[in-house]
């Protein structure tokens, strides 16, 4: 029986290893088979790495501007916002461009899923705080419980009550944006799975609409875009002023400055501390954020791409291997960015809390 056990948990390890083997090839191979490009059989690595990493508008909002259409007077076909709309493609000049981006539509899917994870734990949670329900509780108090101890009162002490609900939402959004940039594209692979069906002759066509949620769930990183580490960052920033300002009143323009400065330093070091400190820490954050979830994608794209440019036998185990190791580590880095960015907020916030 024990050796049965042990034949049966092997089984398990082995099921599990190629389930994540499939997960990770299915994560990149509709990448690099865009890549290959219609125009000619060559491998276009730049291509692959402007699908994959480059952002670009799906939805078109404008503000104030004028729709110039194909045929049109100031039509610009290298614009990098043209639109199609029943076969005729179109941009707008002038106004103010908010188009809906792949990026965009990422980070909502990122939100939905955190929807429908927090909202019914919490619900069950309620209920009886003190009852264990199931596992799914279980794992999501464990998880914002190790937030709070560990992050945000670690940090703030007996002043991070206020804090919970902007870190939590912090720490968990960067991780599923994270995340999602990890795992396979379902947009992706719907349209590829039916364009297969088509090459078969067992379907007509790809529809337009299932082409525009290929778009839609790309499965791009949106933490991997300065626009939205950025954003988050200047989050930050706010919070850390509106901290400072809130625990010391208006006196924290003139303790900004440490003790003991002489007076000639003294608006060199005001400059410094009440502006450029603060400024300089979240831009910190911004391109620790950014870096990290570029480099790896980065990485294993080339790494991978090794294969279709050398087209050699000898190079693809190398490829896949070294990739696979690479993979691994980008969801520990995952994990850690989404801490490391809740972490420093915390620790921004607390320096401010009272006087050098």
């Amino acid at each position: 029986m024990y050796l049965r056990a042990i034949s049966v948990e092997n089984k398990s390890k082995y099921r599990a290893f190629f389930s994540f083997l499939l997960v990770f090839f299915l994560s990149f191979s509709g990448l690099f088979a865009s890549g290959e490009g219609s125009h000619s059989d060559e491998f276009d690595f730049s291509e692959v790495m402007s699908h994959h990493l480059g952002d670009a508008p799906i939805f078109p909002l404008n503000f104030g501007g004028e729709k110039v259409k194909e045929g049109q007077p100031g039509f610009d076909p290298e614009n990098h916002d043209v639109f199609e709309d029943h076969g005729t493609r179109y941009h707008y000049v002038g106004g103010f461009d908010m188009h809906i981006t792949k990026r965009v539509t990422m980070m909502w899917i990122a939100s939905f899923f955190l929807l429908i994870i927090f909202i019914p734990a919490a619900k069950l949670i309620s209920r009886d705080p003190k009852k264990v329900h199931n596992k799914f509780t279980s794992c999501v108090e464990a998880a914002v419980s190790y937030i709070k101890e560990n992050v945000v009162d670690a940090s703030l002490d007996h002043h991070g009550h206020s804090y919970y609900h902007y870190i939590l939402s912090l720490f968990f959004f960067i991780l599923f944006c994270n995340l999602f940039g990890l795992i396979p594209s379902v947009g992706e692979l719907t349209v590829a799975a039916s364009d297969l069906l088509v090459s078969f002759g067992l379907y007509g066509h790809t529809p337009h609409a299932l082409h525009t949620f290929g778009e839609i769930w790309s499965g791009i990183t949106p933490t991997g875009d300065i626009g939205v580490t950025l954003s988050l960052a200047s989050l930050t920033l706010l919070i850390i002023y509106g901290t400072a300002f809130s625990y010391q009143g208006i006196s924290f323009v003139a303790h900004a400055v440490p003790k003991g400065v002489p007076l000639p330093l003294w608006p060199l070091m005001w400059i410094l501390e009440f502006i450029v400190t603060h400024i300089a820490r979240s831009f910190a954050l911004t391109m620790r954020l950014l870096a990290n979830m570029t480099a790896g994608h980065v990485m294993i794209l080339a790494l991978l791409g090794f294969i279709f440019m050398s087209q050699s036998y000898f190079i693809a185990p190398i490829s896949v291997v070294s990739s696979v190791l690479i993979y691994f580590l980008e969801l520990l880095v995952a994990f850690l960015q989404a801490f490391i960015f809740s972490l420093l907020t915390t620790v921004f916030i607390g320096t401010v809390m009272h006087r050098h």
